[in-house]
């Protein structure tokens, strides 16, 4: 991708155990184009979140970021910030929308307080200043000014949701991670919540990494799709393109553990086995345990994500021998 948003090169982060090292994220790379949606997509603990924790360099021991790099326009790379220069690229460069918004929210804070915090540490907005912007960026998720002297518990579990967002879009960030933001609302304010989300990305021009475990709510969100198993980004693809034609049987099986909404009913199969248990990984690929297409090199040859077609890439033995 050429003059890409972001570029993120063999990103390796690993926790230290009592049980020993643990690689969560095992040299994952990919790019987000200016505008784009990029979405991220897996099961609870392949790797998702962690990615994005470390875009925004706030890991805490016993996580740590081992190698790598992270390219932001203009920024050079932002793993080799130093902390105060970190705290000022937070928010006014990148922003991100955390799981569960409930929890991102401080209990005993109205929404003014919270609002200023973040406008006035990064701004040299006067309180009255930082006030009237809050009251604009409420408008703009469609919930009233007068709400913003109401504390969290206040607003319905939807209605927080778009609060997180206005925060995130308090400084007119040229990306917003958003990780999980639907997650525990009913599929009528799901669909709201994407559609605001849309909508403001559509105005503002800001790129967006969506992360989630719902590779059909994805598919309908995002440009392209990244799908990590076990730490690694497994494959990318258009988002169109990758349920229909997925080059790893990862992301096949991840397709038929969901009823279709039109067409001939199918029988749902789900992905046998467990995930992969990280202290003990094994030679050759990952997913091996729990693939029904094995051949000899999947036990022997570590996989390596490579580009199969423009726009397609893999890191199946299955697929790799196209590219």
């Amino acid at each position: 991708m050429t003059n890409p948003q972001i570029s993120i090169r063999n990103l390796c982060v690993d926790y230290i155990t009592d049980a020993g090292d643990v690689r969560a994220v095992n040299n994952v790379s990919f790019d987000i184009g200016k505008g784009e949606i990029f979405g991220l997509a897996g099961e609870s603990g392949c790797g998702k979140s962690t990615v994005a924790f470390s875009l925004m360099r706030l890991h805490k021991p016993p996580a740590f970021i081992t190698g790598g790099e992270v390219i932001f326009e203009g920024h050079g790379d932002i793993l080799k910030k130093s902390d105060m220069a970190m705290s000022a690229f937070r928010w006014s460069e990148m922003s991100m929308v955390f799981q569960s918004a409930m929890n991102a929210l401080n209990p005993v804070l109205t929404m003014e307080e919270q609002f200023c915090d973040v406008i006035m540490r990064h701004t040299n907005m006067s309180r009255q200043q930082a006030v009237r912007r809050a009251e604009g960026l409420l408008e703009i998720v469609d919930i009233h000014p007068s709400r913003l002297r109401d504390y969290p518990h206040q607003f319905s579990g939807g209605m927080r949701q778009r609060l997180v967002i206005a925060i995130a879009l308090a400084l007119n960030p040229k990306m917003i991670i958003m990780d999980e933001p639907t997650t525990a609302l009913d599929v009528v304010v799901q669909r709201e919540i994407l559609q605001k989300i849309y909508a403001l990305k559509e105005e503002f021009g800001f790129s967006i990494l969506f992360i989630t475990h719902d590779l059909s709510l994805m598919v309908e969100f995002s440009d392209r799709i990244g799908i990590m198993y076990s730490g690694e980004l497994i494959e990318v693809a258009p988002s169109k393109q990758i349920l229909e034609t997925p080059f790893h049987p990862y992301t096949e099986g991840l397709g038929s553990s969901f009823p279709p909404l039109t067409g001939p009913k199918t029988k749902l199969t789900g992905i046998p086995g467990n995930p992969l248990n990280l202290l003990e990984v094994p030679q050759g690929c990952r997913f091996q345990a729990r693939c029904s297409k094995t051949t000899d090199a999947c036990f022997k040859t570590p996989t390596q994500l490579t580009q199969i077609e423009p726009g397609r890439l893999s890191n199946c033995h299955l697929f790799t021998k196209r590219g």
